[in-house]
């Protein structure tokens, strides 16, 4: 494991990536309740490329500092002229996402699970940057809302692909619909929090240390199987278990995580 290396990514973003493996990224916009404006589009962004290139994460921590999460769009987004070179939004400049949809699906993207830690206001971009992680631990007086439809738009920073298989389909053409405000004891009932906690900083830490002391190797191995869920034939996802199955099999890292659990002691993996 990496000695504990403590970056400052760019001005809006930092990453502090512990002994455990775990990255801790927090969005530092906290004068604007870390809402999104075009720098923090980016600024996002290149943090996840940044943790994409980094060597030694196992699980990754995402929380906002002050007094949210991420209240979503900056409102002078909407008195901006767009600069004459600005991708159209229907452009794929990230692979399969335009750059709005990159801040929230990167999440996804990203080899080792995300866990959100939730607080304050998660509104609209917010929200869906949020659905992007594995896991939402969300405190129970967050407030929180699909809040496009109020500013006359639709979600489109890829919640309609996040939010697949985590909200019932009546219940989210509600929440889209009408822009209504919960709260976070409530989201978790709506499948947008997998926890509530009033510490819920503390409980997504933790959960990401627990997965980072497991077979680094087998946790990637189920993070891609878990994005083929929704996207294969039963018949394709039978042989991708397989496959990924036969991969970590008998592998160095798989000796171990029985070992170590034979032996009740910790776990000494080696690093993808």
């Amino acid at each position: 494991m990496p000695l504990a290396a403590t970056m400052s990514t760019n001005e809006r973003v930092t990453i502090n990536l512990d002994d455990d493996g775990v990255a801790h990224v927090r969005l530092i916009r906290a004068d604007k309740m870390n809402a999104l404006d075009p720098e923090m589009f980016e600024r996002i962004i290149e943090a996840g490329s940044v943790l994409q290139r980094m060597k030694g994460v196992r699980a990754v921590v995402l929380s906002g500092e002050g007094k949210a999460f991420c209240a979503g769009l900056d409102l002078s987004n909407f008195s901006r002229n767009p600069s004459p070179d600005e991708p159209s939004l229907t452009e794929r400049t990230y692979g399969n996402a335009n750059r709005a949809q990159q801040v929230a699906m990167q999440w996804r993207k990203l080899p080792v699970p995300v866990i959100a830690a939730v607080h304050g206001v998660c509104f609209g971009g917010g929200l869906q940057i949020a659905s992007g992680a594995d896991i939402r631990v969300v405190h129970p007086d967050t407030r929180m809302a699909i809040m496009e439809l109020k500013w006359g738009l639709v979600p489109d920073m890829g919640g309609y692909a996040l939010w697949r298989g985590l909200v019932r389909d009546d219940v989210l053409r509600e929440l889209i619909y009408t822009n209504r405000e919960f709260t976070g004891a409530e989201a978790q009932a709506l499948g947008l929090a997998t926890y509530v906690e009033d510490n819920p900083l503390e409980r997504a830490t933790a959960i990401a240390r627990t997965i980072a002391n497991k077979n680094p190797h087998a946790i990637r191995a189920a993070k891609r199987l878990q994005a083929t869920m929704f996207e294969r034939s039963t018949d394709a996802i039978l042989l991708e278990e397989s496959l990924e199955q036969h991969a970590i099999m008998r592998s160095p890292n798989q000796v171990e995580a029985v070992m170590a659990e034979m032996q009740k002691r910790r776990p000494q993996f080696d690093d993808v």
